[in-house]
């Protein structure tokens, strides 16, 4: 009988297996990333059609030709989203402030259609169900994981479920601290050419549309977020609303920073040029006290790979001829003695 070797386990998971299922990720990996290489799609074509949408949607609020027919055309449902709402309203789950918040976290993430936000909601309440039961499936039901103790199989059925409850609004954080990046990255230069628009004598709508027109290119993501503040001005009936708007939509203080002045400067007629070359000299030194910061980290976060990674091979290229030298002549000393 020959004896076959237990296999190597790490942590209770068998080595072998955890390595294929890595090895399937990444090739998962690489054909969607093949995939968006070979597909690529001008981002501005579906941000103009949001835009669009958004104007048209505010036409047919103001105006009072359009009748409901036509405002019900205009508003953005699906049979998906409308069912789940069905769903959630049978199980009374659905929360009023919880639908709120669901609501601004897609607007921040840059997904305009708010009806997704009963889908946020049923994805928090059926995920930890679906990874618990795959989670107990294979930590209790079947015998995948013999060495794993009691209190090791409770912690990962713990942080599957809290996985499954925390997944959606993990991956809308991500996306929402992504955009508002790109938007903080901008928003001197937005500045800036406001001021330039505001002391030429363009109104405060006309200035935030050229703006947007000018960095749709450079920054797109506050292109759009200017653009839609620039029809929500032309066509809601209260001005400050419009501001307020782009204030919910972008998670950023610099932001509301803006939202203010605009709302000071409409209230009480105050110089906006002036107002917004003060923000934006504000927001140019923080940019600059930000990469400051990060510079003076650099030899902090370089520590680490500098000795595992660039002293031993220093070590190797300096000390290496000598340890040969060394070595050959201690090997050459003895058959010198011989002879």
């Amino acid at each position: 009988m020959t004896n076959q070797s237990p296999p190597h386990q790490l942590f209770g998971i068998d080595v072998a297996w955890a390595a294929s299922m890595l090895l399937g990720v990444i090739v998962v990996a690489i054909l969607f990333a093949i995939y968006t290489a070979l597909t690529i799609r001008d981002p501005m074509t579906k941000r103009v059609k949001a835009l669009n949408e958004r104007r048209e949607e505010l036409k047919a609020g103001i105006t009072a030709s359009s009748g409901p027919k036509k405002r019900a055309k205009l508003i953005r449902r699906s049979e998906t989203t409308d069912s789940i709402r069905m769903f959630l309203d049978k199980l009374k789950v659905l929360q009023d402030s919880q639908l709120a918040e669901a609501q601004q976290k897609l607007a921040q993430a840059g997904i305009r259609n708010k009806e997704w936000a009963v889908a946020v909601i049923l994805g928090r309440m059926v995920a930890p169900i679906v990874l618990g039961l795959i989670a107990a499936t294979m930590l209790y039901w079947t015998d995948m994981y013999p060495l794993l103790t009691s209190f090791k199989r409770f912690m990962w059925f713990a942080a599957a479920v809290g996985l499954g409850y925390k997944g959606p609004d993990i991956y809308l954080q991500n996306i929402t601290t992504k955009r508002t990046d790109l938007v903080r990255k901008g928003l001197p230069d937005a500045l800036d050419l406001l001021v330039i628009c505001a002391e030429a004598g363009l109104t405060v709508d006309a200035a935030f549309n050229r703006v947007a027109r000018e960095l749709g290119r450079a920054y797109p993501e506050l292109g759009e977020e200017f653009s839609l503040t620039a029809i929500e001005l032309s066509f809601l009936s209260e001005r400050r609303q419009a501001f307020e708007n782009l204030a919910y939509r972008v998670k950023l203080e610099s932001i509301k920073g803006v939202v203010t002045t605009m709302v000071q400067t409409e209230k009480y007629g105050t110089p906006l040029a002036s107002a917004l070359r003060v923000l934006s000299a504000e927001f140019r030194n923080e940019r600059m006290m930000r990469a400051e910061e990060k510079a003076a980290r650099l030899p902090a976060i370089m520590t680490v790979p500098l000795i595992l990674f660039i002293l031993p091979v220093l070590f190797i290229v300096i000390l290496g001829p000598a340890a040969c030298s060394i070595a050959d002549a201690f090997h050459s000393g003895p058959a010198a003695t011989k002879h």
